[in-house]
This record gives C-alpha cells, structure tokens and sequence, in this order.
C-alpha cells in the first residue's frame, strides 16, 4: 500500500531513538553495577545502600535490554514475535526485570525512612535497629514476586497465542492478533499492581519522612541543635522526591499504554516507550549525584575521557 513505506520508516527512526535511549541507559546502570562491584571486592563486603543500589543497577540493565529487543523485534520483525515461546519468553523476562526495578526501588525508598526519620514508636525503633538485617529479605522477597509476576505474565501470553493465533490463514492475522489483545488486559492489570504497591511504598516513606523532617526542624529552633541530621533528612527527602515523580510519569505512561495498545496507534505507543525507556537511566543518573562516591568517579571518568 502507499503508506507503507511511511510506516517502514516511522519504525526505522522508532527503533533509532529508541536505541539510543537505551544504550545511554545502559551505560549508566552498567557504570553503577561496576563501581558497586569493584567496592565489593575491595571491601569483601556491601553496606545495605550499596545492596540495593546493586540489584537495582541490574534490574535496570537487563530490563533496558529486553526492551529493546522486543522494541526492535516488534518495529522491524514483527512475525519473529509469533513464533512460539519467542513472545512469551520477551515477555516473561521483561515482566520479571520491569517488577524487580519497581519493587528494589520502593525498598530503597523505605530504606532511607527508615534509616533518617525519627520517631518514638517501638515497632519503628526495631525497624531502626535491625533494618541492616531486613534488607537482604527485602530484596529476596521483591525477586520472589517479581519472579511470580514474570510466570504468570508468561503463561498468560502463551495460552493467548496457543489458543488464538493461526498462521495458515494469513487473512486473519491482525483478527487474531486483536484477540490476543483481549488477553492481555490481567497483564496490564498485574503491572497495574506492580506500580500501584511500590507507588504507595513511595509515598508513605515520603509523608513519614516529611513528618520527621518538620518535627526535627521544629525540635532544632527550640533547642539549638545542629544541622547534620537535617542535612541528612533534606538529602532523603530529595531522593523519595525523585522517585515519586517517576513514579507519577510511569503511572501515566500506564494509562496510555491501557488507552492505546489496542487501537494501533503507533505514535502515542511510540511515546509511551520514549517515558518507559528513559526513567530506569534518568533515575539511575540521579541516584549516582546524590552518593558523593558514585558522582566522584562519574566525574573522574567523564574528566578523563575529555581529556583523550
């Protein structure tokens, strides 16, 4: 048809911009993965911060890359999708990756609650206390979940196809793929969950956080004390913040994806994978300038490779 060639090159520039969002995210989170690594085997060990920041660094990567692939498949190969177990394994593993980033970053959020704010309550003061312990159950239990999201993400999409697709009648493709869009509302629904349970996480630390900080500003005009522990209080406050509004972007891009994935419109859907691609290095970009180690050697790196 004459759109067609409109329509090849559209995808072409898709995947090019596309590209490059996802190489630079990439990089990014690869640099976080390596520094943390190197520290690790320095040190022979990785504070709580550091543990997190780590499985976040390759929850991030890994995510980058199945979407790209599946980007990349679905612009300039779209019938590689409908051989078998190629669409549910992308999706599986996309699922898994994309569960894991939302869910370790929530915990890194509750984490530095936890850790800054202040409060008298006895079950927050055991928190407080053993919090270096919670973690690593923390971060099993976000791979735990993920892992279970990415299974039924799977298997949802591979009774979806097995029941629906038919490759000997080539008139009923897009019929047939139109049905497999039907299956996959309760996957839009289970990242629904995803993002609207590490959301709240966000949120919550962000209000408690924000309470501490206001009750320890009050305590600081009446007694004098120092600003160490603000300082503290402002540079977490500063990181939830950040969360919270990529979460907020995300949640958006959400809702287009349930709007438009089913209508073909492959500009807005286009959009929604620009948000989607960029928040996992954008972040990781921020959380690198907010850990004065992090943005030492970004920094020394950057020098260097001006200087060549």
């Amino acid at each position: 048809s004459p759109q067609q060639p409109n329509v090849t090159s559209f995808s072409a520039i898709a995947v090019g911009i596309i590209t490059l969002e996802v190489l630079a995210g990439m990089w990014i989170n690869a640099f976080l993965i390596c520094v943390l690594c190197i520290g690790w085997v320095k040190k022979k060990a990785l504070n709580s911060n550091e543990k997190i920041l780590l499985l976040l660094g390759c929850s991030r990567f890994w995510y980058l890359c199945f979407s790209w692939i599946y980007s990349f498949l679905s612009k300039i190969y779209p019938y590689c999708l409908y051989v078998h177990h190629i669409l549910q394994l992308l999706q599986g593993a996309y699922s898994f990756f994309h569960c894991s980033d939302f869910w370790v970053s929530a915990c890194l959020c509750v984490f530095y609650c936890i850790k800054i704010a202040n409060f008298r309550n006895r079950f927050f003061i055991y928190l407080k206390v053993n919090i270096d312990r919670i973690v690593p159950w923390l971060l099993l239990a976000s791979l735990i979940f993920s892992l279970v999201i990415g299974i039924l993400v799977y298997n949802i999409i591979d009774k979806a196809v097995c029941k629906n697709l038919n490759f000997t009648c080539q008139g009923r493709f897009w019929k047939d793929t139109m049905r497999i869009e039907e299956h996959l509302y309760p996957i839009l629904f289970l990242t629904g969950f995803v993002y609207t349970t590490s959301f709240m996480a966000v949120i919550f630390s962000a209000v408690f956080l924000l309470f501490s900080l206001w009750r320890h500003k009050r305590k600081m005009q009446t007694d004098s004390m120092n600003s160490l522990s603000m300082d503290a209080h402002i540079k977490a406050m500063k990181s939830i913040l950040s969360f919270f509004i990529m979460y907020s972007i995300n949640f958006m891009s959400l809702i287009l994806t349930l709007i438009y994935s089913t209508k073909h419109q492959n500009h807005m859907m286009f959009l929604v994978y620009l948000i989607q691609n960029a928040f996992p290095g954008a972040h990781s970009l921020i959380l690198i300038f907010s850990n004065p180690k992090l943005e030492k050697t970004l920094l020394r790196i950057l020098y260097c490779v001006k200087c060549k």
